[in-house]
């Protein structure tokens, strides 16, 4: 009796975890999806979108917080790596030029993540400067 309600219940873990898997394959927004129809319609896409950001947040503020002073120059690094990526997307979004609006927000993402990066850039070569050797 034990063995067949754990077969059940591995059987239904199994699907879900197909469910999942076939979702992100399929669409940016599938796996809010899947998790909507897996929970019987008890999850709304916005809210498990909306509860990842959130944890994205505080999970951000604490990895960040938590480093070293040691670590701040690769930090910045990655965070300037990163920024990166985001002018690939500022950039796409003024090309395609699907409206005025996206033209508009990816011409300020553009300017605002040019900023960041060179800003970065400029803080990791004076923080880089503190760990040379001054000539005497």
């Amino acid at each position: 009796m034990a063995n067949e309600m754990m077969n059940k219940a591995l059987e239904g873990l199994d699907q879900a975890v197909a469910a999942v898997k076939a979702a992100a394959e399929t669409a940016p927004d599938a796996v809010a999806q899947a998790a909507h129809g897996v929970s019987g319609g008890a999850i709304d896409p916005f809210v498990f979108r909306f509860a990842i950001f959130v944890l994205s947040i505080f999970v951000g503020y604490y990895v960040v917080w938590s480093v070293t002073p040691a670590l701040h120059t690769p930090l910045m690094a990655v965070t300037n790596a990163i920024s990166s990526v985001i002018v690939v997307g500022a950039l796409l979004a003024v090309g395609v030029a699907a409206s005025g609006f996206a033209t508009g927000f990816g011409f300020v993402a553009l300017v605002l993540v040019s900023v960041n990066i060179f800003g970065g850039f400029l803080v990791t070569s004076r923080m880089l400067a503190m760990y040379k050797k001054k000539d005497r």
